[in-house]
C-alpha cells in the first residue's frame, strides 16, 4: 500500500462539514462502527465499508460485556434474531479456577450484577461478621449461584434485553459480522465495497482525504476509521502513531483455540470459566451448538508443546466423551495499544487501536466504548475535529491503562509457585497505580475514591470481587458504620431461591426459541 500526496481543493477548516465517513476494515470492529455510526449520527452522513476479499474474520469464540445489549438495541436488532443468527448464549460473568493455589476447591466468580447495597466498607464488613462462611461474591450477589445452576438471566416473556440479573453474551465471533453485515447493508444503507486498498491520499495539512482500491477507485471522505485489524493500515501505516508495548506488565502472547461440538440437551454454561494452569490460563465458552475453548500462555514460560498438552489434558478433564479432539487454531498477539488513537483525520477502532489479552472479554467492549464516544460528540464540522481527537486521546489512554490495571490485579494476587506466576509477582512488572491501590486497600475497600472517572471501564464492585475472590485480607471490621444499618446479606439467598424457581436453565430458554423461531429470523442462520 503506498501513501500519497496531493493538493485537495477543500474549504477552509472552519466551513468544511464532515459528510463522509469511510471505515477501512470489516469485521466486528468495522460493522459494528458502520451501523452505530449509520443509525446514530445526527448529522446527515453516507458511511462507506471497504472490506478486503481475502482477509477472513478472526473469530474464535467471543465473549462480550453487558454493554452489547444496548448497543444491539440502538441500531435495531431483535434480541431473539441476535440469538439465533450469533449460535448465541447469556453470559452472567466469570468464574476463576485455580487461580490462587491451583488446589482442588479453588475457585471464585467475577459477575456482571453489583453487590448488595451499601458503603462498601460497610458491605465488607458486613461479610466478615455475617457471611465469611462463603467466598465474597457468593456472600454479596445472587449470580454466581444463578451461574452455578446454568440459569438464563431472564425469561422468555421480558421484553427484548431486559433481565431479572444483569447479562451479556456468549457468540460466535464470525456470525456477528455477518449479522452486522447484513443489517448495515440492508437496513441502515451502508455502502460496503468488497476491495482492497493499495494507497492512501493525503493533503498537504497531513489529513487523509482519500484511499485507492485495486478496483473500485479512489474513495473519498472526511473521517477516516482505521479497523484495519493489526495492520493498521491508516493509523500505523500512514501516520506511524507509535504501538506501546504492555508485555512487561501482561506476559501472555499466544493463544491455541479449538471449537468442540456438544451434544443435543447438554448444559450450557451461564459464565466464561477461566482455569489457570502453569503458564497461563484457559478459557472455555459455551454456546448452543459447541464450546470454545483456548490456552493462553506466555512463549516466555511454555513451548508450543507444553501448552498443546495442557490443552489436551484440559480436554480430557472437560469433555471426557469427546472421541476426537478436532483441529487446534495457533493464535499471536502482543499486548499494547498505540499512544494515540485520533490522528486528525482517522480514528483506529479494534484491533488497529490496541489489542490486551483476551481476559475479562475487553476486546468488543473497547469497540463500544470508542463508538460511544465518538458518537456523544461527533465532529460536525472540521475544525472541531482536533479538540474532539484530544479529549478522545486522553479519554482512551486513560482506559487501556485501567484495563491493563485490572488484568494484572488478577495474577498479583496469586500464591501459586511457578515461575510465570512469580514472574507476576515481581514489583518490577505491577504498574505503578495498581501497586499505590493495593497498599490503600490493606486499610480500606475498593471504592469510587480509587477509581473517580466519570465512566471507569470496570467499576470498584469489579476490583472488590477479584481482590477478596483471590484471598486478599480484607480490612478489620468496622465498628462504626455510615449509614447506621449493615447491608442486607440475609436476603441474598432468599434471592436465590426466588431466582432458581423462576428462571430456566439456558438450555430450556435457547431451545424453546429455536423451536419457536419465524422462518425470518432462521434465515439469519444460514
Amino acid at each position: 500500500m503506498r501513501k500519497e500526496s496531493r493538493e485537495a481543493q477543500v474549504e477552509p477548516p472552519v466551513s468544511r462539514p464532515i459528510g463522509k465517513v469511510v471505515i477501512v476494515g470489516g469485521g466486528t470492529a468495522g460493522w459494528l462502527a458502520a451501523c452505530m455510526i449509520a443509525a446514530h449520527a445526527e448529522a446527515p452522513l453516507s458511511v462507506t465499508l471497504i472490506e478486503s476479499p481475502d482477509i477472513p474474520t478472526i473469530g474464535v469464540g467471543e465473549g462480550t460485556w453487558p454493554t452489547m445489549r444496548r448497543t444491539l438495541e440502538r441500531i435495531g436488532i431483535s434480541e431473539s434474531d441476535f440469538l439465533l443468527a450469533c449460535d448465541a448464549s447469556f453470559k452472567q460473568g466469570s468464574r476463576f479456577d485455580g487461580w490462587l493455589t491451583g488446589a482442588a476447591g479453588d475457585h471464585y466468580y467475577h459477575p456482571f450484577t453489583l453487590p448488595a447495597a451499601g458503603d462498601p466498607r460497610d458491605l465488607v464488613a458486613a461479610w466478615q461478621k455475617d457471611g465469611a462462611d462463603r467466598p465474597f461474591a457468593e456472600a454479596v450477589c445472587a449470580q454466581p449461584d444463578v451461574c452455578a445452576r446454568d440459569l438464563a438471566p431472564r425469561q422468555r416473556a421480558m421484553p427484548d434485553y431486559a433481565g431479572a440479573l444483569n447479562y451479556a453474551y456468549h457468540l460466535d465471533a464470525v456470525k456477528l459480522a455477518g449479522l452486522l453485515s447484513a443489517h448495515g447493508r440492508d437496513r441502515l444503507g451502508v455502502r460496503h465495497v468488497r476491495d482492497h486498498v493499495v494507497a492512501v491520499e493525503t493533503a498537504e495539512d497531513g489529513d487523509i482525504v482519500a484511499v485507492r482500491t485495486r478496483d473500485t477507485g479512489t474513495i473519498e471522505g472526511d473521517l477516516f476509521i482505521d479497523c484495519s485489524g493489526v495492520a493498521a493500515l491508516l493509523i500505523g501505516g500512514t501516520y506511524g502513531v507509535d504501538f506501546i508495548n504492555r508485555s512487561g506488565e501482561l506476559f501472555n502472547d499466544r493463544a491455541l483455540a479449538v471449537q468442540v461440538p456438544v451434544a443435543a440437551g447438554s448444559a450450557v454454561a451461564s459464565q466464561t470459566n477461566a482455569t489457570a494452569h502453569a503458564a497461563g490460563w484457559i478459557w472455555d465458552i459455551g454456546l448452543p451448538t459447541r464450546r470454545g475453548i483456548g490456552c493462553v500462555y506466555s512463549s516466555r514460560h511454555a513451548s508450543d508443546d507444553q501448552a498443546m498438552a495442557t490443552l489436551h489434558a484440559y480436554l480430557r478433564r472437560a469433555m471426557p466423551g469427546l472421541a476426537e479432539i478436532p483441529p487446534l487454531r495457533s493464535l499471536s498477539f502482543t499486548s499494547g495499544h498505540r499512544s494515540r488513537f485520533w490522528e486528525r483525520n482517522c480514528l483506529a477502532i479494534g484491533l488497529s487501536a490496541g489489542f490486551l489479552e483476551p481476559l475479562e472479554a475487553s476486546a468488543i467492549v473497547m469497540i463500544e466504548l470508542s463508538l460511544n464516544a465518538l458518537l456523544d460528540n461527533f465532529p460536525v464540522t472540521r475544525d472541531v475535529m482536533d479538540v474532539h481527537a484530544g479529549r478522545f486521546n486522553d479519554l482512551f489512554r486513560y482506559r487501556w491503562d485501567r484495563i491493563v490495571d485490572f488484568l494484572k490485579l488478577h495474577y498479583v494476587l496469586s500464591r501459586r509457585d511457578e515461575p510465570y506466576w512469580r514472574d507476576h509477582r515481581d514489583a518490577a512488572s505491577i504498574p505503578a497505580r495498581l501497586a499505590d491501590l493495593l497498599r490503600v486497600w490493606r486499610y480500606q475497600p475498593p471504592s469510587i475514591a480509587d477509581l473517580p472517572a466519570m465512566d471507569e471501564v470496570f467499576p470498584a464492585a469489579s476490583y472488590q470481587y477479584v481482590l477478596y475472590g483471590m484471598g486478599f485480607a480484607p480490612p478489620a471490621a468496622r465498628v462504626i458504620r455510615l449509614d447506621g444499618a449493615p447491608p442486607p446479606l440475609g436476603q441474598i439467598r432468599q434471592r436465590v431461591r426466588s431466582l432458581a424457581a423462576s428462571l430456566p436453565t439456558n438450555r430450556v430458554y435457547l431451545d424453546a426459541l429455536r423451536a419457536t423461531a419465524q422462518p425470518s429470523s432462521l434465515e439469519l442462520i444460514s
